[in-house]
């Protein structure tokens, strides 16, 4: 039997592909970041918190966004 894959990616996994990184928007919100960077979403709702977060974040509202640019920089996929 054949495992589904979503862009390269087997169903399932935490993380995200290089194609799915590069196509992401100028801002994301907190769970897409931590998916880029294998965060579980307790662990990375406490670092926003604390303002230890390893990239930029954005406080809006009730609602925080990861700067893409600063997401990719730390991935090491800046342009």
């Amino acid at each position: 039997m054949r495992e589904d894959t979503t862009a390269g990616q087997a169903k399932g996994s935490k993380g995200m592909s290089r194609e799915q990184l590069l196509a992401l928007p100028v801002a994301v919100d907190l769970d897409t970041g931590n998916r880029a960077l294998g965060l579980g979403r307790s662990m990375g709702y406490e670092l926003a918190k604390r303002g230890q977060y390893p990239c930029k974040v954005l406080r809006l509202g009730n609602a925080y966004r990861v700067v893409t640019a600063d997401l990719l920089a730390l991935l090491g996929l800046a342009a």
